[in-house]
């Protein structure tokens, strides 16, 4: 796996200009983070890290997409997050000396920004707002979370595939699903023989109709909202 140093230029910049956390920075910070920064390059399949591994560096999405998943006791992998330019993770790293609990893999070509951690800690220390956006980003991530719980614990397989529909759905009637079904089927805990058949069950009840492996038309929104339980 190739290292390419940018001699910490535009690449690095942009990369750190599209992270929210850095929206505060003056163009002499961002320059600065520049310099700790470095890019790496990623073909699909593969994993930036798995659990178990020990990083020190906050990981910042230029170009592609990863998921962030976990394998569960039973053996069956549970994806957590799915990432886009700009998003960025490895977070937790630089804050708890212990093992990464999770996998980060490569969906597609990827290009990654690394910022080592513990400048970036020095520079947090300086500029406290960088600290507070962080925060406020765990905080959405554990709500998150605990929404996953309880979406796995709580709602039937039917309701689950629903909700997750009309959230990729962003609104319109048309689904460019962002990764495979597979990926799709471990997002909401089901197998991929079970994703198939609630989808085909779907199709038969006129919800929805499949165009190829990731496009999804929605033909009866109401009544999918009504399956997922959402209140309307």
């Amino acid at each position: 796996m190739e290292c390419v140093h940018c001699a910490h230029g535009s690449a690095e910049k942009s990369c750190i200009e599209k992270v929210p956390i850095f929206s505060s920075l003056t163009r002499e910070e961002i320059a600065e983070i520049a310099m700790i920064t470095d890019q790496r390059e990623y073909k699909k399949g593969e994993f930036i890290y798995m659990a178990g591994d020990r990083s020190q560096k906050l990981y910042v999405i230029h170009e592609g997409r990863v998921k962030i998943t976990r394998v569960l006791d039973t053996g069956k992998e549970q994806v957590i997050r799915l990432l886009e330019p700009g998003d960025f993770f490895g977070e937790l790293s630089l804050f708890i000396s212990a093992p990464l609990d999770n996998n980060a893999e490569v969906l597609e070509n990827t290009t990654v920004c690394l910022i080592e951690g513990s400048r970036l800690k020095d520079m947090i220390s300086r500029k406290p707002a960088i600290a507070v956006k962080i925060i406020e980003e765990l905080s959405k991530r554990l709500q998150s979370s605990e929404s996953m719980i309880e979406t796995l614990g709580l709602q039937d397989v039917e309701q689950r595939l629903a909700r997750a529909l009309l959230r990729f759905s962003e609104g319109k009637n048309v689904i460019n699903l962002p990764f495979s079904k597979k990926n799709l089927a471990a997002h909401i805990g089901i197998s991929q023989e079970t994703l198939s058949r609630k989808l085909s069950l779907f199709e038969d009840m006129g919800l929805i109709r499949q165009s190829g492996q990731r496009k999804i038309i929605i033909e009866d929104k109401a009544e999918l909202e009504r399956l997922s339980g959402f209140d309307l």
